[in-house]
């Protein structure tokens, strides 16, 4: 079985947090494509703001659709490689 590089490096298995637990398992429940339409969303009502002469709120919006993607990027990371899996691995090995 292969160690993680934390792991191998330190020579700890990497531990989470109760809150980080319960903020993973609350996550995984959420579809991926929520975060991807989200973005998008945002992408378009800024377009609308924009062309209604809104500058300001269309920035606001626009930055929005970078925080979604980047949360869906984490939604997806919990998923693959979550502390759950981690902890799984180690309860077979």
């Amino acid at each position: 079985m292969r160690t993680s590089t934390f792991e191998s490096q330190s020579g700890q298995k990497p531990e989470e947090g109760k809150v980080a637990k319960a903020i993973e398992h609350q996550t995984q429940r959420i579809p991926s494509d929520i975060f991807l339409w989200t973005a998008l969303g945002f992408f378009g009502l800024s377009v609308a703001m924009q062309s209604a002469g809104k500058k300001h709120s269309s920035l606001l919006l626009s930055q929005m659709a970078p925080t979604f993607l980047l949360l869906g990027i984490y939604n997806k990371l919990v998923k693959v490689a979550g502390s759950d899996s981690h902890e799984a691995q180690a309860t077979f090995s």
